[in-house]
């Protein structure tokens, strides 16, 4: 019977170092090591760190990313410069399963005729509140005085608190106070070396297996949906109703106070994601919250982009998505140019 158990341990063991050294081969996703390091609310990598990311199981948009001397994507240093661009964002902002020359900084940078520096600072997984944070940096360290949001639909209801997608600053859901929220500890010893691991990299990030769901659903039964239980969103109210119109206006308030003094004299460009030809359907509630706050940050004096309209022309002269596929639903090089043409006009 021992020598059954250590034949079994021994042959898992030979599996997880094959595993191990197969997956160091191909392109998994690397660690990112992200962390605060340049300021308490502003989420990033190490300086000059290398890294590899790629999407799903069989590893499509395998792309190598760098971070610059503030640890963020970009191909150069950002340096104090009162003529340079902040675009600021999330994953949209970052697009790390695109080749580097076609990611929106230097999108952005080449429809501005070169003229000036574009300072990409995506941050993937955070929110409206977070972009703040960055603005505030942006022009207390950098100088930046015009500044270019490129915004998912969902942006506004992902800065509340628990939304998963919050760096730093976040309103509560009930009182909608403002509170501050840590998302990065320090890692533990086991998690340090995960981290390093590309046999777990690919369990965790490739394929996104949870333990935790996973052991749930090992002992949970699981009744099939039926196609008649799925909400109809051509029957829903057309005005928000008011608690979540109360919600799209404290987080418009709060990022527009937050911003006030760094945007004074200067410009601020909003480009607000749609619906799009290859995109994900957008709910009716997005759509309503999306609307409320483009009609306020209007009012607040910001330069606010609606992409939607420039989707649908792109859609009446052709059938080319505008998104990186059916499983990934970021804007792809040419959802991005047509982003990017949208703010340097603006900034013009």
């Amino acid at each position: 019977m021992r020598r059954i158990v250590a034949g079994v341990a021994l042959g898992l063991i030979g599996f997880l170092i094959a595993a191990e050294a197969l997956f160091r081969i191909l392109p998994v996703s690397t660690a990112t090591l992200t962390g605060y390091r340049i300021d308490p609310a502003i989420l990033n990598y190490p300086p000059h760190h290398t890294w590899r990311s790629a999407t799903g199981w069989d590893l499509r948009n395998a792309q190598t990313l760098r971070s610059n001397n503030l640890g963020f994507v970009s191909d150069h240093d950002f340096i104090p410069d009162s003529a340079a661009v902040a675009l600021i964002g999330d994953s949209f902002v970052e697009a790390s399963m695109l080749p580097a020359s076609e990611r929106p900084g230097p999108q952005l940078e080449r429809q501005l005729g070169g003229a000036r520096a574009v300072y990409a600072m995506g941050g993937p997984g955070s929110s409206l509140l977070d972009y703040a944070e960055r603005i505030r940096y942006a022009h207390q360290a950098l100088r930046v005085r015009d500044f270019v949001l490129l915004m998912e639909s969902g942006d506004v209801r992902q800065s509340l608190c628990g939304s998963g997608n919050v760096h730093s600053a976040c309103l509560e859901r009930k009182t909608l106070a403002l509170r501050a929220q840590v998302v990065e500890t320090e890692p533990s010893t086991l998690k340090r070396w995960l981290r390093h691991s590309s046999l777990a990299q690919y369990l965790f990030s490739q394929i996104r297996v949870d333990a935790e769901k996973l052991l749930s659903a090992t002992f949970t039964r699981s009744i099939p949906s039926h196609a008649g239980d799925r909400p109809n969103l051509k029957s829903g109210p057309s005005t928000l109703p008011a608690e979540a119109e109360r919600r799209v206006d404290a987080v418009t308030a709060a990022f527009f106070e937050r911003v006030a003094p760094f945007v004074h004299g200067g410009r601020l460009v909003i480009v607000v994601d749609g619906n799009r030809l290859g995109g994900p359907a957008l709910g009716r509630d997005v759509l309503l919250e999306r609307a409320r706050f483009i009609e306020s940050a209007r009012a607040a004096g910001a330069t606010v982009v609606d992409a939607e309209p420039r989707y649908a022309k792109h859609a009446q002269q052709s059938r080319l998505s505008l998104s990186v596929g059916p499983y990934d639903g970021h804007l792809n090089a040419l959802g991005v140019r047509i982003a990017m043409t949208a703010a340097a006009e603006a900034l013009q």
